[in-house]
């Protein structure tokens, strides 16, 4: 992601992206092939599918937002393995920019097909050139618990910041966290569209990164997300909450899940670094790599709110007969996850990017690790990524 300083031109013939996550994430399959290997031990199942859904663009340019084709990848992935195989770890290298007006084809390979886990490579490809690839893996629930220790949470750290305003009256985490975009938008320069598939918001921090500390030493520097899924995890905008509910406990939408968490995981994640380090113009940013590993599944993870009012009966409080499709029915409620993400490290024209994910009983969930490039000025000769 290169910065702009000025408001860019909002006109596009691109379509806009669905509301909900599942419609966002779709895939048409294509074909499965078997490609013998070289040691004649066997042979490599190879399964194929094509995006369906125009990703979102950062901040109205002609790059697809790179938490898109991460997400979608695994999900990909996903649909190659048994039931109740769920993705704990993903892998993934940026290669070239998506582009906006080009379905992704996902090639999806079997490494391993075991009871207990599964691994799969994926690459993600435009006009035939692979843009990213990835390594998947997948684990059965063991049914164990004997053991458990995390860091204290963001929500018993944060927890005067978290409480001081409902999540839903923060505002809308923007296209681009840089000030120079907040601005042209506050002015109205720019108009930004929805985010698809996930409702995210951005926690004021300023009063813990004000501190001298913080600006003394920026890898405390800490920003609080908090999102929420939007639409129903069914793909049929027909079925109502009592199945909805029936599918979640079975675990049918725990992929999905995993997924929802990595996209909102890439959303402004690079842009935290030049703030903590009080950077306020550069060259060039893009993702490297990116890590996102699961801690827990099940339970932990899953997305409806099915204690609020109204929520596990099916009948809900409006129409009846809430779908979460955002086409006029009532929507589930969703629960408000928290990712809090900071730099530990910047050099070499590179930064590094972590985060917590924190589920609202202040369980960690999940933590992602990116690398990135950061360029403050060109260089002398430019070369390709």
């Amino acid at each position: 992601m290169s910065p702009q300083h000025r408001a860019p031109d909002n006109a596009s013939d691109e379509p806009a992206s669905p509301h909900s996550f599942v419609e966002l994430m779709s895939l048409e399959r294509l074909e499965t092939t078997y490609i013998s290997s070289e040691d004649s031990a066997g042979s490599d199942k190879i399964e194929r599918f094509r995006s369906l859904a125009a990703p979102f663009p950062p901040g109205e340019g002609s790059r697809s937002f790179g938490g898109h084709v991460y997400a979608q990848s695994a999900y990909a992935a996903s649909k190659t393995v048994e039931r109740g195989l769920v993705i704990h770890n993903m892998t993934g290298t940026f290669i070239l920019p998506g582009k906006l007006d080009t379905p992704y084809t996902y090639t999806v390979r079997h490494i391993r097909d075991g009871y207990m886990y599964s691994t799969r490579s994926i690459d993600a490809r435009q006009n035939g050139k692979i843009c990213f690839t990835a390594i998947c893996s997948f684990k059965r629930d063991e049914k164990q618990r004997l053991f458990n220790h995390q860091p204290s949470s963001a929500q018993t750290r944060f927890n005067s910041i978290l409480t001081s305003k409902p999540a839903e009256d923060q505002p809308l985490s923007p296209s681009v966290d840089a000030d120079w975009w907040i601005e042209n938008v506050r002015h109205g320069n720019i108009t930004e569209r929805p985010f698809p598939g996930l409702d995210v918001r951005k926690t004021d921090m300023g009063s813990f990164n004000g501190s001298a500390l913080v600006k003394e030493e920026p890898e405390r520097y800490r920003q609080l997300t908090q999102y929420r899924l939007k639409g129903s995890p069914e793909l049929d905008g027909d079925v109502g909450w009592k199945v909805v509910k029936e599918r979640e406990e079975a675990g049918e939408y725990d992929n999905l899940y995993v997924c929802a968490h990595m996209y909102s995981s890439d959303k402004n994640s690079l842009l935290l670094i030049p703030r903590a380090l009080g950077i306020r113009t550069w060259s060039e940013m893009a993702s490297l790599t990116l890590t996102v590993i699961v801690h827990l599944h099940g339970e932990a993870l899953r997305m409806v709110d099915w204690g609020s009012t109204g929520a596990g009966t099916g009948t809900g409080t409006g129409t009846g007969t809430g779908t979460g499709t955002g086409n006029g029915s009532e929507e589930l409620p969703m629960k408000w996850f928290v990712q809090e993400g900071w730099t530990p490290r910047a050099a070499e024209n590179r930064a590094v990017h972590e985060s917590f994910i924190w589920a609202p009983d202040g369980s960690l969930i999940a933590t992602s690790l990116q690398d990135s490039m950061l360029r403050l000025r060109r260089l002398a000769t430019e070369s390709n990524l």
